[in-house]
């Protein structure tokens, strides 16, 4: 049974940049290049072969786990430091702008890192560059938790998050070219089901390190855990997860091109032009400083009093986002391989779904950062009662990330954007619940805003993905969800340094409500931070309104979406039955 492009819309994964579809020389199970013979009884065509002294029948049962294990670690490891914040706070004497960095320097090095890290997957093998992505999480993670300074810490969080781009691009490709049809669409729902349970529980399972305290490690050991996870998982993938990368004539040029002779496409590759899994370094470099030239004044400037270079950061960062795009532009006309197919852009689904996504994630990882500091600064919660209070979020995140999927089959963007003013409307709750319940108030009134955020966050994020890739061509498929992955990362970035300046300068304020850095002017600092935070999310409902329309009679009978091309679009070609990534998933996002 082929899985419909609806039912992966709705199923939770994050589809990487590396899988094309229909690419004839995608080396997976049930499908070979002409020039590779036929696999042996019992091996997966165009796979590695096991190992001698591997048991085909254990290892087709722990490669799932050792995936998923993978992807659970980059998840939990984003948020579940929130909690652990005003620990780390006390231990390292960390300044506000450092614990930005903490939280802002993950999402930044992940989102830049998927960039070219599926790209890497495809030349030099998936399972290859998951097991050396999940080493150096390991030990970064150990530089983590063994850091006696807030400038470790930042350095090993950066580490991480590089180390997490490597691994998390290939979680997906590996999942995609070994499976096909219904098997591969449960892999899926399991992949995303991972990622919700980890965003859901890392709030608690921090609280619960923190205040456990074991062997006097607090805070620590929300790092440190991951060392025997991550040893046993590097020791498992050689014997449990097959091989698998891209090949063909493409990758050959590609070869070529470095040697020095002709790189140039000669008509090989994934059938579009463009070649194979060539690296577009100059273009991962101009994303990457512009990214940073755009993030570091944000959270530098306000301690700085905003010095000229802050401007002449951002500045750059419009320069160097330019020179990025007419570096694309330039790669595609020569037959290269772009980061990001310019022909993309003139697909409206994408264009307004990356924007959208975009602003729309700004207000995610910073509004996990400014409520922790609320709860455990301002209301004098311990770390473990702090993660207990943010279950409530995400048991509303929960219920409709599962219960939304028929809503957004039937409605589209509008379920989209519902959900959006859904998340705007609790956060205006939450400022007035903040205001009236102050330091001292009954906590149990922030149950209610809660319930609605979450809520509004799983209608959004869960299908979000998905109903964008439902407007873009299949060819564009892989790309896309690699590019909307890459932007959830950046917008949480952009967004904790956004929020910081709001949040931290309120807290500042010496002529503030209460004094600067007082217990008391925490209510009121994220009570004007919810004021960008509700913005972002209005913002985002009306982008998602400017998406493509599904047709009515889809809508009505539940039929897959194809939305209605725009008047001179080419209209998407249908894609290949149990081709990998040729019905995308959409990314079950995390709350």
């Amino acid at each position: 049974m082929t899985a419909t492009r609806d039912e992966l819309a709705l199923t939770p994964a994050s589809p990487p940049i590396g899988v094309r579809p229909g690419n004839p020389h995608e080396r997976q199970q049930g499908a070979r290049p002409p020039s590779v013979p036929a696999a042996r009884p019992g091996h997966a065509a165009g796979l590695a072969e096991p190992r001698h002294g591997r048991e085909p029948g254990l290892a087709r049962l722990l490669e799932l786990p050792v995936l998923l294990a993978g992807i659970f670690m980059i998840i939990l490891d984003f948020f579940i430091v929130n909690v652990a914040i005003p620990s780390m706070q006390a231990d390292l004497g960390a300044s506000q702008t450092a614990i930005q960095w903490v939280v802002a320097g993950f999402g930044l090095a992940l989102g830049c890192g998927q960039i070219i890290g599926g790209r890497l997957g495809d030349s030099y093998g998936r399972r290859r560059l998951f097991t050396l992505g999940m080493a150096l999480f390991t030990v970064a993670s150990a530089v983590c938790g063994l850091a006696d300074s807030s400038e470790t810490l930042i350095v090993g969080r950066v580490a991480q998050g590089l180390a997490a781009a490597l691994m998390s691009p290939q979680i997906l490709s590996i999942i995609s070219v070994s499976r096909v049809g219904a098997r591969r669409a449960r892999a899926v729902a399991a992949y995303g089901t991972t990622m919700g349970m980890a965003a859901a529980c890392g709030q608690l399972i921090g609280g619960a390190l923190t205040q456990a305290d074991v062997a006097g490690l607090g805070w620590r050991a929300c790092f440190l855990i991951n060392v025997p996870i991550g040893v046993a998982v590097v020791v498992l993938a050689p014997r449990a997860v097959r091989e698998s990368r891209l090949d063909g004539p493409a990758r050959v040029a590609g070869r070529k091109a470095v040697a020095g002779g002709d790189g140039d496409d000669d008509g090989g590759g994934d059938g579009d032009g463009r070649g194979g899994a060539g690296l577009d370094l100059v273009g991962a470099t101009l994303a990457t400083v512009a990214l940073v030239a755009a993030v570091l004044p944000l959270v530098q400037g306000r301690d700085a009093g905003w010095p000229l270079w802050t401007w002449l950061c951002f500045a750059g960062a419009a320069v160097l986002l330019a020179a990025f795009g007419v570096h694309q532009r330039w790669m595609a006309r020569h037959g290269r391989m772009p980061l990001v197919d310019p022909a993309l852009f003139r697909e409206r689904a994408f264009t307004v779904g990356l924007l959208a996504g975009l602003v729309f994630f700004t207000g995610i990882a910073s509004l996990f950062l400014v409520l922790a500091l609320y709860l455990q600064n301002g209301l004098g919660l311990d770390a473990l009662r702090a993660g207990l209070v943010f279950t409530q979020l995400a048991v509303g995140y929960l219920v409709t990330s599962f219960a939304g999927g028929p809503l957004v089959r039937r409605f589209g963007r509008a379920a989209l954007a519902a959900g959006a003013l859904e998340m705007a409307a609790g956060l205006g709750l939450l400022a007035l619940v903040a205001h009236h319940v102050g330091t001292g108030g009954p906590i149990g009134l922030l149950t209610p805003p809660l319930l609605i955020i979450g809520a509004g966050m799983g209608m959004v994020m869960a299908p979000l993905i998905g109903v964008i890739l439902a407007g873009v061509a299949p060819r564009h498929a892989g790309t896309a969800s690699g590019m909307l992955a890459t932007a959830q990362q950046v917008g949480n970035a952009l967004g904790v340094a956004i929020v910081g300046v709001i949040f931290f300068g309120a807290l500042s304020r010496p002529g503030g409500p209460a004094g600067a850095d007082s217990s008391e002017a925490y209510p009121h600092a994220l009570v004007l931070s919810i004021g960008y935070l509700a913005a972002a999310s209005v913002t985002s409902a009306a982008l998602l309104m400017l998406l493509p329309a599904a047709r009515r009679s889809d809508a009505e009978t539940g039929a897959p979406r194809r939305p209605i091309p725009d008047q001179g679009a080419a209209t998407p070609r249908p894609s290949a039955p149990d081709t990998p990534s040729s019905v995308p998933a959409g990314w079950r996002g995390t709350p």
